[in-house]
């Protein structure tokens, strides 16, 4: 049997070093399946793995697009499980690991199919939008799609739209198009979550946020300013500091505001990958060699005694 060690988490949390240290246990490779770590211009941002990190182990999907790539989940999709089919050829076990929960879902169980919107639809919302602003589609979505807007990232307007045209032209809740059935796996998941106490996880991501901006995180944005409008640039860290660069905020309330909206998108995760009840939670500062064992454990149990290859990993102490 092949098995897809799926790290999940909220950000900041240590994803990056356990999957680091599960890929050297199990001799695998990694996938990366964090959005924001696609796009090669965006490197401090985003938190990209060191280059020591890198060489500790294969990764893929790492800065491997550019933020004027039109790039969607059903790419990301599409390329994933051809490269996971590619790599288990040659290993039972792959390491999954990212915070962006529908790119998560969509690897694990497939990308959902939705129905084709009217052009027409899709240019009313984004009037509405260019007219009245982000405030427009959060109410509209809140109200048409209360669930989905419980977990959707609620400052990244092109989710919104795209939730929001569905809703209108279809007159369905978008979340009434998600989990439905889905393309079969060649492999068997085995989810692990990390997680601490809310305040540990919010003094991990202001310390991040620090430390972003020691390594060059300011300039790095105002080198993207020019490109404020495409769509991997909606995010935190790069939308605040466009608004600083354009003499809207100050640079203080701009930080704050980063590590505010951070938060709230740890929260968000956490919320996201609460909901699937096979994910196993560990506490972040635990013993990895409890994490293996869980993982041993799961595929043997899995593979019903048939899988030799995993009773014969040596557990470091």
């Amino acid at each position: 049997m092949k098995y897809l060690i799926t790290i999940v988490g909220p950000t900041a949390i240590g994803k990056t070093a356990l999957s680091i240290a599960l890929a050297q246990q199990f001799k695998s490779e990694i996938i990366s399946c964090d959005s924001r770590q696609f796009f090669k211009e965006m490197r401090i941002g985003t938190a990209v793995p060191s280059s020591e990190e890198l060489a500790a182990a294969q990764h893929h999907f790492i800065q491997n697009k550019s933020i004027f790539e039109n790039y969607t989940v059903g790419d990301f999709e599409k390329e994933a499980i051809e490269k996971l089919e590619e790599l288990f050829l040659t290993n039972d076990y792959v390491v999954l690991v990212g915070g962006s929960g529908l790119y998560v879902d969509a690897v694990l169980k497939g990308f959902d199919e939705f129905p084709e919107i009217e052009l027409s639809v899709r240019e009313e919302v984004k009037q509405n939008y260019e007219l009245l602003g982000l405030h427009y589609l959060q109410t509209e979505l809140e109200q048409r799609d209360p669930k989905y807007f419980e977990v959707v990232a609620k400052e990244n307007p092109q989710r919104l739209m795209r939730a929001l045209e569905v809703c209108i032209g279809t007159g369905k809740p978008y979340s009434s198009f998600l989990n439905q059935k889905k393309n079969t796996r060649n492999f068997t998941p085995i989810l692990i979550g990390l997680e601490a106490e809310r305040s540990v996880i919010y003094d991990r991501i202001n310390q991040r946020v620090d430390i972003m901006l020691n390594e060059g995180l300011l300039a790095e944005a105002k080198e993207l300013l020019p490109h404020k409008n495409r769509n991997a640039l909606q995010t935190v860290g790069y939308r605040e500091l466009f608004s600083y660069f354009e003499g809207e905020i100050s640079l203080e309330f701009a930080i704050e505001e980063i590590k505010k909206n951070t938060r709230r998108f740890a929260k968000r995760q956490l919320t996201w990958f609460k909901r699937n009840e096979e994910t196993k939670w560990f506490d972040y500062l635990i013993d990895r060699q409890e994490i293996i064992d869980y993982i041993k454990k799961k595929s043997n149990d899995n593979s019903n005694g048939n899988d030799k290859n995993i009773s014969n990993i040596e557990i470091p102490k």
